[in-house]
């Protein structure tokens, strides 16, 4: 899948395609279904599948006081859209100016000149150009102008086992409550947090459970608590030590919150892959896929008591993801 991030880098002989617009936070299942059958569609049809995403949110420059939570990172976003078997995905730098655009101007400019639109996909709900003045009726009345069909989504393909409609509010109160196999049903993979290990405190090696500290850039924070999951070198950086492990899933207890036991101050996020020792991943950006939720942050009254409690949560973690 290409990437552009201006239409200055769209190729000249991209070809006729087929085109949809969106958030696309979490790419959860119903992203998936609707991406998936556009692929379908636009590859019957020889044409190529492009999707239009925006950088940053455009709540965030909207209401920039409350930024919205967002389940998944850029850079996850696009992992996630590749899967799909798009051809290409255009990040629109979202801004103030880009929003003033009438709903003409956005589609001649952006769809059409720019990405030769022969097919545009949309949602029955889809609001775009100034002041969200454009909907399904409006795409519609554009394609009709500027040659080009208008498909509108069958939400039917958006709509899970139990009947509630795939979405990212969903994703979100899933995580919020700590229930990341629920979550994972929706997002169809588990929830990813992403970031580069950074200095600790250095206290989990003094009590034998060396941790990797996690400056998260991407991914919505959870429930606080201990999880079970897994660990992964997406890029080592300057690390040659890390290289060696790129791209290898480690069976990882990790701890999201406060320590309480020792006065800690602060949300930590941090990792202890318990069959590896040794491990110096300082400045490699690493990925942690949680599985399952264990228990709340708590306060041990001792160094011991805390010893106690990890290797008792190491102990499930083993039992959660079957490492002997």
């Amino acid at each position: 899948m290409q990437i552009w991030r201006s239409l200055d880098e769209v190729p000249s002989d991209l070809g006729p395609t087929a085109v949809t617009l969106g958030n696309f936070d979490g790419v959860h299942r119903g992203h998936q279904a609707v991406l998936e059958q556009m692929v379908a569609d636009a590859r019957a049809r020889d044409h190529r599948a492009v999707a239009v995403t925006f950088e940053p949110h455009p709540k965030a420059v909207h209401d920039p006081e409350h930024p919205p939570v967002l389940i998944t990172g850029l850079d996850d976003k696009l992992d996630r859209l590749a899967q799909t078997g798009l051809d290409g995905v255009l990040v629109v730098p979202y801004t103030l100016e880009f929003a003033s655009q009438t709903p003409q101007e956005f589609v001649r400019r952006w769809l059409v000149d720019g990405l030769g639109a022969a097919t545009v996909v949309v949602g029955a709900d889809t609001k775009f150009g100034r002041g969200n003045a454009g909907d399904v009726a409006t795409m519609r009345a554009i394609g009709a102008s500027m040659g080009f069909e208008t498909d509108v989504v069958d939400d039917a393909c958006a709509v899970s086992e139990s009947g509630r409609r795939w979405s990212s509010t969903w994703v979100r109160e899933l995580l919020d409550d700590g229930r990341m196999r629920e979550a994972a049903d929706v997002l169809g993979r588990p929830h990813r947090l992403r970031g580069v290990v950074v200095d600790g405190d250095k206290l989990g090696r003094e009590i034998g459970f060396p941790t990797a500290n996690l400056d998260v850039t991407g991914g919505m924070v959870p429930r606080h608590g201990v999880y079970a999951g897994w660990m992964t070198v997406l890029d080592p950086r300057d690390n040659e030590r890390a290289a060696t492990l790129t791209g290898e899933p480690l069976a990882t207890a990790i701890s999201i919150g406060i320590n309480y036991t020792v006065g800690a101050r602060g949300l930590r996020i941090e990792g202890f892959a318990f069959d590896r020792t040794g491990l110096d991943l300082y400045g490699a950006l690493v990925s942690f896929d949680l599985v399952e939720w264990r228990r709340p942050m708590l306060d041990f009254g001792s160094l011991d008591g805390l010893k106690d409690a990890l290797a008792a949560d190491v102990q499930w973690c083993r039992e959660v993801l079957q490492v002997d």
